[in-house]
C-alpha cells in the first residue's frame, strides 16, 4: 500500500481550491431570464406549490438527492474527540465518495456540540432541507440515543454509518465466508473484540442472520462482558454472558469459529489463532492497524477466512460498498426511514454479488486476471460498477416492500439503468445499441481470440446476448487462457484457420479473392498465403457470408487491417473512399467525430465523401445530423490550402444536399457554442442549431480531440472506432481498447449486420 506523507496529505487538501466538495449549478444561468427563473421573481412558483404539497419539494428541489453529513466530532476517525471542526475534512471526505459512488449531492454540517438532546434538536431544525441524514463520528454510547431519537422524530432517512455501515458489510462477508467453509451461522461460536457503536450494531445484525446470543461472546478494555460486572450500560448488558469460565481474549477465542475485532491493533496473537476451531473467521477491522497483520494470521493458520479494513489485502470490509447505495435505494422512492428490512437486503445484494463474476475494471484495477468467489474474495471490491445497480435497487424494493417509501417504481429494469447512467457506467445509447443487438443476435467473428481482452470481450457479447461469438485462433491455446480466466467457451465456435481440416476453406477463400482482384495482380498463391493470417481469413467469412461481421485491431496495425478490409470487401460503391468515425458520449450531449482512423490527409473529394458517410452513420444511430466542418478559420477569414479545402467540400456539399444541415470551414469553438456562432455569423445553415456531427481535416485533428476528451473528463465514454462506407460489417479496435469498448464495437457491428441484410433482403439479394 502506498505510504501516506503528512506534507502529502495537506497538500492534497489545500493545493487548488481548498477541501474537497463544491456546488455547482444544474440549471442555465447566462441569461438574465434564466436567473428570474432560478431566484426573483420565478422563484416563487415552486415555493407556493410546496406550501400547498410539501412532497413536491422532492420534484422542485434538490431534496431528493441531497443527504447532510453531520457529526460533532466525538469520535473522528481513530483520533477520537477531536472536536466538531477538526472533524471537517472527514465529513468532507464523506461527501466526496457520497458523490462519486452513489452521484448524491451531500452538505457536510459540523455541529459544536456533545449534549445529545441539544445535538438532535438542532439537527430537526434543519432536516426539512435533506432527503436525508448521514450521522457520522458520534461517540457511543450517545450516538444509540441520537440516531434512536432521529428516527423517530424525522421522516427521512437517518442512519448512523459507524454502526451500521461496518455491520452491513461485515454481516454480507460472514455470509459468504461461512458459506466458503460451510459452517451454519446458527451453530458458529463468535467472538467479537470491541463494543462500541460498530461492534454492538454487527453483532445484532449477525444475530438477524442467525447468530444464537448464547454462542456470541463480546470483550471490550476490560475483558469478556459477563453478566456479574457492574455498571453495564443497556447495549453491554444486551451481550452479557452468563458463562464465568471466560474473562480473557485468548480464553473466548478458544474454540472460537469466528472472530471480529472492531477495537485496536495487534491484539491478537498468532497462539491465539491456533487455539481457534477449523478454518476459523479472521475479521481483523482496526485501522490502520488490524487486531492481527494478514500474514501472521495466515502464517498461525493457513486455512484461515481472513478480512481486514485496508486496501492491500483480500476481502476489504470499506463502509463505501454500502452507505451511497444504501442512501441512493432510499432517496429514490422517498422513503421515510432506512428500517432493518432495507439494511437486510443490502447485506444481501452485496453477498450475492461477489459469486457472480466479476467485472474487466475491478480486476484491472487490483492487477488480477480474474477475480472468483472463495476465500481470497468474498465481499465485492468497492470499485465494482455494479454495486449502485444491485444494492440500490435491493434497498429502494425492500422500503416499497416495508411500507416506508412514498414514491413507487413500475419498472425495475428501467430503474437499474438509469443507475448505470448516473454514474457514467452507461448511457441511452449504449443501453439502446445493447438492447438492438440483443433482439437480432449475428454471428461474429472476433480475428485476436487469444488476447485476453479480445476473448473476454467475446464471452461478454455472448453472455450479454448480441452475437454468436466465433473466434480465430489455436483451439488449446485459447481454452488454456479461458481457463486461466475462468471463462466459460461453453456455446462458442474456435475456428483454427491453419489446421489441415481448414485447407479447402483456405483454398475456397484464396480462389474467391484471386477472382476479385485478378486485375491486381493477384495469383492464387499469393491469395492462398494470406488464407493463414487471421484478418484476411475471418474478413472472408463475411464476404462469403459465413459469418456476419468481423472485429479486430487489437494487435494489428491499423495501415495493415485497412489494407486487407479494402482488398477483401472494397468500398461501397457509391464511395471512393472509407473512414471512421468516433461517439463521444458525455454529461453535455453525444458528439459524432470524424475522420479518427482512416486519411490522414484528405482532399477535398475525400472530405466530401467523409461528410456523405457521416451523414449517413450518425442517421444509422436515429438522430438528425447537424454538421460543423471545422477548420482554424471561419468562414473564408484565411486563404489557406488547409482551408480552402474545407471550404470547398462545404461548397459540394450544400450544393448536392441542400436539405442537410451542413456549414464550414469553421473554428471548434464557434461551432459549438450556439449563442456565439449565431450572434457572429447569424447565415449560417446551423443557426439555432446545436452541432452534433464534426468533421475535422485531418486524421492528427480528429484523433487528437476525441483523445484529449478522453483524458480530460472521467464521464466521457468513448465508442469507436466505427467504420463507414466498406461493403460489409468490419470492426475495428484500439490497441488500448477495454473490453467493455470492444463490446461497444461489437453491439454497432451486430446492428450494422442486421441493417445490412435488411437492405439486402429489400433489395431482393437474400
Amino acid at each position: 500500500m502506498v505510504k501516506i506523507s503528512k506534507e502529502a496529505a495537506l497538500a492534497y487538501h489545500e493545493n487548488g481550491r481548498p477541501g474537497k466538495i463544491e456546488v455547482k449549478p444544474t440549471k442555465s444561468y447566462r441569461t438574465q431570464t434564466d436567473l428570474s427563473l432560478a431566484y426573483s421573481p420565478g422563484v416563487a412558483f415552486p415555493c407556493l406549490e410546496i406550501q400547498e404539497n410539501p412532497d413536491t419539494a422532492y420534484k422542485y428541489t434538490d431534496k431528493g438527492n441531497l443527504v447532510a453529513v453531520i457529526s460533532n466530532g466525538t469520535a473522528v476517525l481513530g483520533l477520537g474527540d477531536i472536536g466538531a471542526m477538526s472533524g471537517k475534512p472527514v465529513m468532507e471526505g464523506k461527501g466526496l465518495l457520497f458523490k462519486i459512488y452513489g452521484g448524491i449531492d451531500v452538505f457536510d454540517i459540523e455541529v459544536n456540540e456533545k449534549d445529545p438532546e441539544k445535538f438532535c434538536e438542532a439537527v430537526e431544525k434543519i432536516a426539512p432541507t435533506f432527503g436525508g441524514i448521514n450521522l457520522e463520528d458520534i461517540k457511543a454510547p450517545e450516538c444509540f440515543y441520537i440516531e434512536d431519537r432521529l428516527k423517530k422524530s424525522l421522516d427521512i432517512p437517518v442512519m448512523h454509518d459507524d454502526q451500521h455501515g461496518t455491520a452491513i458489510i461485515s454481516a454480507a462477508g460472514l455470509k459468504n465466508a461461512l458459506e466458503v467453509n460451510g459452517k451454519d451461522i446458527k451453530k458458529v461460536r463468535i467472538v467479537v473484540n470491541g463494543a462500541g457503536a460498530a461492534a454492538i450494531s454487527c453483532t445484532k445484525l449477525y444475530m438477524a442472520l442467525g447468530a444464537q446470543k448464547e454462542n456470541i461472546l463480546m470483550l471490550d478494555s476490560k475483558g469478556v462482558i459477563t453478566s456479574d460486572r457492574p455498571n453495564l450500560n443497556e447495549q453491554k448488558k444486551f451481550f452479557a454472558t452468563d458463562r464465568r469460565d471466560v474473562h480473557t481474549l485468548a480464553e473466548a477465542v478458544n474454540g472460537a469459529d469466528v472472530f471480529v475485532g472492531l477495537s485496536k491493533g495487534n491484539v491478537l496473537t498468532q497462539e491465539m489463532v491456533k487455539t481457534m476451531a477449523k478454518d476459523p473467521v479472521i475479521f481483523a477491522l482496526a485501522n490502520p492497524v488490524p487486531e492481527i497483520s494478514y500474514e501472521d494470521a495466515m502464517e498461525a493458520r493457513p486455512d484461515t477466512l481472513m478480512a481486514t479494513g485496508r486496501t492491500d489485502y483480500p476481502n476489504q470490509i470499506n463502509n463505501v460498498i454500502g452507505f451511497p447505495y444504501i442512501f441512493r435505494g432510499a432517496l429514490d422512492v422517498h422513503a421515510t426511514a432506512i428500517n432493518e428490512e432495507m439494511k437486510m437486503a443490502a447485506v444481501h445484494a452485496i453477498a450475492d454479488l461477489a459469486k457472480q463474476p466479476v467485472p474487466d475494471v475491478v480486476n484491472d484495477v487490483y492487477h488480477v486476471n480474474n477475480l472468483t468467489f472463495g476465500r481470497e474474495y468474498f465481499i465485492p471490491k468497492p470499485v465494482d460498477p455494479r454495486l449502485i445497480t444491485e444494492v440500490s435497487a435491493a434497498v429502494a424494493k425492500a422500503a416499497i416492500d416495508s411500507g416506508v417509501a412514498r414514491k413507487n417504481i413500475e419498472n425495475w429494469e428501467e430503474y437499474k439503468n438509469s443507475l448505470s447512467v448516473l454514474l457514467g457506467q452507461e448511457t441511452k445509447l449504449t443501453q439502446k445499441l445493447y438492447a438492438t443487438a440483443a433482439a437480432h443476435p449475428q454471428r461474429v467473428v472476433f480475428a485476436e481470440a487469444v488476447h485476453p481482452t479480445m476473448l473476454k470481450a467475446a464471452v461478454q457479447a455472448k453472455a450479454e446476448g448480441i452475437c454468436q461469438p466465433v473466434l480465430l485462433g489455436n483451439e488449446e491455446t485459447i481454452e488454456k487462457l479461458a481457463n486461466s480466466l475462468d471463462l466459460n467457451l461453453e456455446g462458442i465456435d474456435i475456428v483454427n484457420l491453419r489446421h489441415p481440416r481448414e485447407q479447402e476453406r483456405r483454398e475456397r477463400y484464396a480462389r474467391i479473392l484471386t477472382e476479385k482482384r485478378q486485375r491486381d495482380g493477384y495469383t492464387f498463391q499469393e491469395a492462398n498465403d494470406k488464407m493463414f493470417e487471421r484478418n484476411y481469413f475471418g474478413m472472408m467469412m463475411v464476404e462469403t457470408g459465413e459469418a456476419d461481421a468481423f472485429i479486430t485491431g487489437l494487435y494489428t496495425k491499423y495501415s495493415n487491417t485497412i489494407k486487407v478490409a479494402k482488398e477483401v470487401i472494397g468500398i461501397r460503391p457509391e464511395y471512393k473512399n472509407f473512414g471512421t468515425m468516433h461517439i463521444i458520449n458525455s454529461p453535455k450531449g453525444t458528439l459524432y467525430i470524424s475522420d479518427t482512423l482512416v486519411n490522414a490527409n484528405p482532399t477535398t473529394d475525400m472530405l466530401v465523401d467523409i461528410a456523405k458517410l457521416s451523414a449517413t452513420t450518425v442517421r444509422f444511430f436515429n438522430e438528425k445530423p447537424t454538421i460543423a466542418m471545422v477548420s482554424h478559420s471561419n468562414f473564408g477569414s484565411d486563404g489557406s490550402e488547409g482551408s480552402r479545402k474545407v471550404r470547398l467540400a462545404v461548397e459540394k456539399m450544400q450544393e448536392d444536399y441542400p436539405d442537410l444541415v451542413i456549414d464550414g470551414e469553421i473554428q471548434l469553438g464557434f461551432a459549438l457554442d450556439k449563442e456565439l456562432r449565431d450572434n457572429l455569423y447569424p447565415f449560417t445553415r446551423l443557426k439555432g442549431k446545436d452541432v452534433n456531427t464534426l468533421i475535422f481535416p485531418n486524421l492528427t485533428s480528429a484523433r487528437s480531440s476525441y483523445k484529449m476528451l478522453q483524458a480530460l473528463d472521467a464521464d466521457v465514454e468513448i465508442i469507436g472506432p466505427i467504420q463507414m462506407g466498406l461493403n460489409k460489417p468490419i470492426h475495428f479496435t484500439d490497441f488500448g481498447s477495454s473490453v467493455r469498448d470492444v463490446v461497444n464495437i461489437t453491439a454497432v457491428a451486430v446492428i450494422d449486420a442486421y441493417v445490412e441484410k435488411i437492405k439486402n433482403r429489400l433489395n431482393g439479394k437474400l
